[in-house]
């Protein structure tokens, strides 16, 4: 089952969640995650099996420019993740369709998301789930 999280799945939400981004905390993750679910404009989907989450997808809306995309505002997987064990089954194929639905609910008529350049399988799953590569960019700081 996937699910629409609210504010009673916070810890599941963030504990997926410090997986993907492993430089974060728990709390951090649910002070993050309580704020999107405060707002109108962002939503987390939770996969369930057997009352256990076993993966999870945050998107937005985003309102300023997307690259490769000429509307606005656009619907954004901002991240996704499955427990490595259920991997290869169609649960991240069922969150992205929930984020897609959701952001259709929005008014929108685009999707995008990003990768790093070096994660490969992160450019395999969405090139899989019909995604165009619109851009390769490298980004510069520079200490003042």
């Amino acid at each position: 089952m996937v699910k629409r999280a609210d504010m009673k799945d916070l810890a599941d939400a963030a504990a997926l969640g410090v997986r993907l981004w492993p430089g974060h905390t728990r709390e951090e993750m649910e002070k993050e995650f309580f704020q999107l679910l405060s707002r109108e404009d962002a939503q987390i989907f939770l996969k369930f099996e057997q009352n256990r989450p076993v993966g999870f997808a945050q998107c937005q809306l985003r309102r300023d420019y997307v690259e490769g995309t000429s509307t606005s505002p656009v619907g954004y997987l901002e991240g996704i993740f499955v427990e490595e064990s259920r991997r290869g089954q169609g649960i991240a194929r069922e969150l992205l369709a929930e984020c897609e639905a959701w952001a259709r609910e929005k008014g929108c008529t685009e999707f995008a998301s990003d990768c790093e350049l070096e994660n490969a399988g992160s450019l395999r799953f969405h090139l899989s789930m019909g995604f165009g590569e619109a851009n390769r960019i490298i980004c510069f700081t520079k200490r003042l």
